[in-house]
């Protein structure tokens, strides 16, 4: 087995602003495997907040690449090497090898059933002023599922300019960690009068155990306090559902262990995604056919995706085409 890499940068169409601070382009890695003749892609997209960098990831899979090359197995891969996107770029192109090498599909050998029509799915509306965020949101026609970024900052004066963009429509509000629990109090009996159907991680990692004690009007998702299943227990009591991501969970493998967990622990499951090309968002389709809601929009903020790409359209996020990945 031959490993190479490749560090590829990609420009958004437009500033994606969440409470963090603002994203024009993306580092994303490519991991391209190859075996007799046969070659698998898997691509991840590295991030700070979980204290990686595209440098640190390309040269964490470098000192790994002698035992890749010796041949290594998904289950190999998890004692290898903690979760992190350099982790889950190889997970998935091992995925993808597999698919090629044995000519079965990711469903086969997954033996998860594959949908039969396309699944529904949000598209995101980042922070901007309010009038910004009102067009945006009836910019996005056919969407029936809004997913709203918001910071601490002119809270319901965006949500009512959304809900002026997009009168019938369901919202998902990501906080990424910007409120108090106090703030998240207040605002919450609101969100919910103007039509939010869950609030996506409000506090801080490390700072939600209040949340054991509060009676929430809405249900509440653990994004950046879930990353793979070591963190299902303290969520229990604190939130009502999870948000798989690849990158935090380290790829595909434990992605799937980790929707099978929270399903028996009576998470709610939601797939999302960073911002990434549709190499990044084929795997994602494939947990995201097991969850409530699905975030796979990442592809459709870049300026130049791949081809063929993950198409996102009037709601329904469409199967990937297997020339991509799987």
């Amino acid at each position: 087995m031959k490993i190479t890499l490749t560090k590829d940068r990609r420009e958004l169409k437009e500033p994606f602003v969440i409470a963090r601070g603002p994203i024009t382009e993306v580092g994303l890695l490519v991991v391209e495997l190859e075996q007799d003749g046969i070659f698998g892609r898997g691509e991840s997209c590295p991030q700070e907040f979980l204290g990686q960098s595209l440098s640190g990831e390309y040269d964490r899979l470098m000192q790994a690449r002698d035992r890749i090359e010796q041949g290594i197995t998904r289950a190999e891969l998890q004692s290898l090497m903690p979760a992190c996107s350099g982790r889950n770029a190889l997970d998935c192109a091992l995925w993808d090898l597999e698919a090629k090498t044995t000519g079965q599909s990711i469903w086969q050998i997954s033996g998860l059933a594959e949908p039969a029509a396309p699944l529904e799915g949000d598209i995101t509306v980042c922070i901007g002023a309010p009038e910004w965020m009102e067009n945006k949101a009836r910019s996005f026609t056919g969407f029936d599922l809004l997913k709203i970024k918001l910071n601490r900052e002119l809270v319901m004066e965006r949500m009512r300019a959304v809900r002026a963009g997009a009168p019938h429509a369901d919202f998902i509000v990501d906080v990424n960690e910007d409120w108090t629990l106090a703030e998240l109090e207040r605002y919450a009996p609101q969100l919910k009068e103007i039509g939010v159907k869950m609030i996506e991680q409000p506090l801080k990692r490390g700072q939600d155990s209040g949340l054991i004690d509060y009676q929430s009007p809405l249900p509440l998702g653990a994004d950046e306090s879930c990353r793979d299943r070591d963190d299902l227990d303290f969520l229990v009591g604190r939130y009502d559902m999870i948000n798989i991501k690849l990158d935090k969970t380290g790829g595909l493998t434990e992605a799937l262990l980790l929707a099978e967990a929270a399903r028996a622990k009576g998470f709610g499951l939601m797939m999302g995604c960073m911002s990434a090309s549709s190499l990044s968002m084929a795997p994602g389709f494939v947990v995201a056919s097991l969850c409530k809601y699905r975030d796979l929009d990442g592809a459709s903020m870049l300026i130049h995706d791949r081809t063929p790409s993950l198409r996102l359209e009037d709601g329904l996020i469409y199967p990937y085409d297997q020339r991509l990945w799987g």
